[in-house]
């Protein structure tokens, strides 16, 4: 770091006199809410379409890539969306 260049503390002091830092702390509260909920839900509808997968069978490369990527996809939104609250 540069002599001429401000630290973090100076960076962070100057931003929240300028109200800069709340209106951020805000916003990332509210997407994280965001997100959970929308994961929360992607892993309940997520398995309805691993049903037509498994009904045709898993015979083909293609179909057994797609089938995993769902379940790989399922997995991690339930893992998100395990923080979801409703209210």
């Amino acid at each position: 770091m540069s002599p001429s260049s401000p630290s973090r503390t100076e960076l962070r002091t100057v931003l929240a006199e300028s109200g800069v830092l709340p209106s951020l702390s805000r916003y990332g509260t509210g997407l994280k809410a965001g997100v959970t909920s929308v994961a929360f839900w992607s892993a309940i509808i997520l398995p309805f379409l691993h049903l037509p997968l498994l009904a045709t069978g898993l015979e083909s490369t293609s179909v057994t890539i797609a089938f995993t990527a769902l379940v790989a996809l399922n997995v991690l939104t339930a893992v998100v969306g395990h923080f979801h609250r409703a209210e």
